[in-house]
């Protein structure tokens, strides 16, 4: 049924813009020439946050903090495993999805750790890439509350994820 999801939604779009007497063509190629000067405001905001997440693995600094905050996370009932993907995970979706790979491979797919890691990845997001998406385009400048406040929800979200899936 999946399979059929994607072409039911083009079509229904098409259907609707046939009614609604809209050029489908020319409004396609209209949003696409819109999208190459976003793409060019936004690629600076974006490769910052790249080159510092690449640095920061790069220099161990992760490692360091990982092993530093392993001590309150396993109060919180965090495993030690997933301490430098909770790190890591607000910074960058790709190279959290590396860790996760790497925790499937090295504990199975069915352990508690990897469970953990699956839902904590599902209930977060990459924080400081969206907000750089999303604030460079609104031009906010008063990031004193938001930035904490995600950051404090998904360690929440974390927390959460491994009190379910230590019942799951």
């Amino acid at each position: 049924m999946s399979v059929y999801v994607l072409p039911i939604l083009f079509l229904g779009v098409f259907v609707y813009s046939y009614f609604k007497k809209v050029n489908t063509y020319d409004t396609f190629v209209k949003g696409a020439k819109g999208a190459i000067p976003l793409v060019l405001d936004i690629f600076p905001f974006i490769a910052t946050i790249m080159i510092a997440v690449a640095l920061l693995r790069a220099s161990g600094i992760t490692t360091i903090l990982a092993t530093a905050l392993n001590p309150i996370f396993s109060f919180l009932g965090i495993p030690s495993e997933l301490t430098e993907l909770i790190l890591l995970r607000p910074f960058t979706g790709a190279g959290s999805y590396g860790l996760l790979n790497s925790v499937l491979s090295t504990y199975g797919p069915d352990s508690y750790i990897s469970r953990c890691a699956c839902v904590i990845l599902g209930c977060s997001e990459t924080i400081f890439y969206v907000a750089t998406v999303y604030f460079s385009q609104t031009k906010v400048k008063k990031l004193l509350y938001a930035i904490p406040v995600a950051l404090i929800c998904a360690l929440v979200g974390a927390i959460v994820a491994c009190f379910v899936c230590r019942f799951i």
